[in-house]
């Protein structure tokens, strides 16, 4: 099966369904230092490399560059595509800040909906936040009342419907896939062929035996502790990072463990050496002491509650100290809204990648964090990390999709076309 990623990010998508034996054809990401992340380990990268097109320039670009600079190519590629994924950016959905229908990055949903009709892919996995699917209160002032009524999730069914694809759609807890990390996100997912299999609920059902197959005890989480405990700074030799542009940062002098957990042995996926992006923060002495007082009045898990922000003389709403034990909360594109569970410090750009599912060898490339203004145009390492897809959900999609096309259903039904 042939795969284009849409709005890839650094890959997180791409990555899984490339695990899952599909082939990448193209991805489009219009960031320059997420793109460089993604063509450096998928596109033309060691272990996979995409079937690219020759008309089609390796560079970033927006999905309105691709539809108008590349039109006539794009007619070439129609039927030849079994899968498009991806996701709008979700900035303008998300719960976790306030919801704008006139933000402008809404409008991608509907360069999309464009590109969908000109490939016309036989199966659609489109991947958001959990908002994705909560109404707007009011109507973008100047705006025909198109979708403003509506989710946006909604919205972008009905259009799919009115297409012809089958829809079936909801929220998905990464972590009933063996992701260390409670991350619910809204999916939808399509097909041109027709089929009485909801390939949603098909998903949701596949948790439990992907896991299984990965190694995974069925019925039971992957904890940080399983994902990171191997790049604790305890009893470990420190030395220079050198994979920063900025100097004066140190790392763990990275070994691999003699006893290897499911989890570990999974993100390892026989990398030799240590993983890249093992930067530690370099905290002043009164950030170190501010987290340890944190740590003591915390629950390990819980987002800090208003009267413990207020005693503590914190700005910051979201702040949460790990659990050990348990997965994480969402990792989100600031790496300051989580603490590690035994260590007052926040996480290594790695730990937010092993809680995110991406294995040892996958390197991501450019500036660690951004801030002030250059946030708004700047994707670095961090936020490439807190926007991706979990590899292991992808994966785990892909997979679903590969079963779903050999059923006796499915191929009985390609047959008549």
């Amino acid at each position: 099966m042939r795969f284009i990623d849409v709005f890839a990010g650094c890959g997180g998508l791409s990555l899984g369904l490339l695990k899952a034996g599909l082939q990448g054809v193209a991805a489009i990401e219009k960031n320059p230092m997420a793109f460089e992340t993604l063509r450096h380990n998928l596109i033309d990268g060691v272990r996979y490399k995409f079937d690219w097109p020759d008309w089609l320039p390796k560079e970033a670009m927006s999905c309105e560059q691709l539809l108008t600079d590349f039109s006539s190519d794009l007619i070439s590629l129609a039927g030849t595509i079994d899968v498009m994924v991806g996701g709008p950016p979700c900035q303008g959905f998300s719960l976790a800040g306030k919801r704008d229908s006139a933000d402008p990055r809404n409008k991608m949903a509907e360069q999309y909906l464009e590109l969908v009709k000109v490939i016309k892919p036989k199966f659609l996995v489109i991947e958001n936040v959990s908002g994705f699917n909560s109404k707007f209160n009011e109507v973008a002032q100047g705006d025909a009342d198109k979708y403003h009524t509506r989710s946006y999730a909604e919205y972008i069914s009905d259009e799919l419907t009115q297409i012809g694809y089958s829809v079936s759609r909801g929220k998905v807890n990464c972590a009933n896939f063996g992701v260390p990390q409670n991350r619910h996100r809204y999916f939808i997912v399509c097909s041109l062929i027709k089929s009485k299999t909801n390939l949603f609920e098909k998903l949701l059902n596949y948790g439990e035996d992907f896991k299984a197959a990965k190694g995974f005890a069925r019925g039971k989480t992957t904890s940080v502790h399983d994902a990171i405990a191997d790049l604790e700074t305890a009893g470990k030799e420190l030395k220079d990072n050198t994979d920063s542009p900025v100097k004066g940062f140190k790392e763990i002098k990275y070994k691999l463990p003699d006893i290897v957990p499911p989890y570990l042995r999974l993100m390892n996926d026989g990398h030799l050496g240590a993983p890249n992006s093992l930067r530690l923060p370099k905290h002043k002495a009164e950030t170190i002491f501010q987290f340890i007082r944190i740590r003591q009045a915390s629950q390990p898990g819980k987002s800090l509650s208003k009267e413990i922000r207020d005693r503590l003389g914190l700005k910051k709403h979201a702040l949460t100290v790990l659990s050990r034990n348990e997965p994480s909360p969402t990792i989100t594109t600031l790496p300051d809204d989580i603490i590690h569970y035994s260590e007052p410090r926040i996480l290594t750009a790695r730990e937010t990648a092993r809680i995110q599912s991406f294995p040892d060898w996958f390197e991501f490339l450019g500036k660690y964090t951004t801030g002030g203004l250059a946030r708004k145009l700047d994707c670095p390492r961090y936020t490439q990390i807190g926007n991706a897809v979990p590899p292991l959900v992808s994966e785990a999609i892909g997979m679903t999709l590969l079963d779903h096309m050999l059923s006796k259903e499915v191929v009985s039904e390609v047959a008549k076309v």
